[in-house]
């Protein structure tokens, strides 16, 4: 559960949170005209997102952070991030299989870092503060969502309303973040790679100039929801690259500064 306050949802509100969980359980898309213009602010699509993870009904494994480049935020329609609860069953380390029938419905791709707390974070916490309490690995972040042919078309409301189109989150090999320089998380370079061949490349200084200031930004807007991130939680922070669509076959992001290998297998 992510609050110990009763949620208090207008009855759309419910019927989409119902929506989504619904779909998520039966891997059935809705379609979006049908439900566009349920949500029309940013408090409501939060109210949905908590209720769909009450929904669930699983352990809070983290975050994922979206829209921390400028043409992520114009695609949109946003000026700032947004986020999304994410089960902790869906958090998995590298090296996984996943299948397109049973277990995701309309995945991407997106190459990230990802810190997961030592201890509790907090607002006030700097740059410097966020580095020393958590550790940070590579990772591959399967967006994926409740609404066929969405991307790059479903609203933001309706993204934050589904958990910010949460999926699975792929990471590697974790190490203390203090260990490297703010000079070196700004400076992370990836190759994506698709049975061997070259998709995309991307570095780290499109999220948000460095992945720690959308950490840093995560954790200032839990704190305005009465929200904390918690020891043990992990956040995938954001994509170096625009994402393309997840496919059958081998996956492989490689990295610099020492970061391992991250590889996905989707039947």
């Amino acid at each position: 559960m992510m609050t110990n306050t009763t949620l208090e949802l207008t009855a759309t509100e419910e019927r989409l949170a119902n929506a989504l969980f619904e779909a998520y359980k039966t891997k059935k898309p809705l379609k979006m005209d049908e439900w566009e213009d349920m949500v029309s602010d940013e408090e409501a699509s939060y109210r949905v997102q908590r209720r769909l993870m009450e929904l669930k009904d699983e352990d809070l494994g983290g975050y994922k952070v979206s829209l921390t480049s400028k043409q992520t935020q114009d695609m949109f329609d946003s000026n700032e991030p947004l986020y999304g609860a994410q089960v902790k069953s869906h958090f998995v380390q590298s090296p996984v299989s996943l299948s397109l029938n049973s277990e995701l419905m309309d995945p991407l791709a997106e190459v990230e870092l990802v810190f997961k707390a030592k201890e509790p974070l907090l607002p006030t916490d700097s740059l410097e503060d966020l580095a020393n309490k958590t550790t940070v690995s590579s990772g591959v972040e399967v967006p994926d969502s409740r609404f066929s042919d969405w991307f790059p078309s479903l609203s933001k409301y309706m993204v934050m309303s589904d958990a910010a189109v949460g999926g699975y989150v792929v990471y590697g090999e974790e190490f203390d973040t203090n260990s490297f320089s703010l000079e070196n998380l700004e400076n992370v370079t990836t190759t994506l790679t698709h049975d061997g061949k070259e998709v995309a490349t991307g570095t780290s200084s499109e999220v948000l100039s460095n992945p720690l200031n959308a950490l840093q930004w995560l954790v200032k807007k839990l704190d305005e929801q009465d929200l904390r991130l918690e020891a043990g939680q992990r956040v995938s922070s954001g994509t170096f690259l625009l994402p393309p669509h997840l496919t059958k076959g081998k996956w492989r992001a490689t990295f610099n500064q020492g970061f391992s290998d991250v590889n996905l297998d989707v039947k």
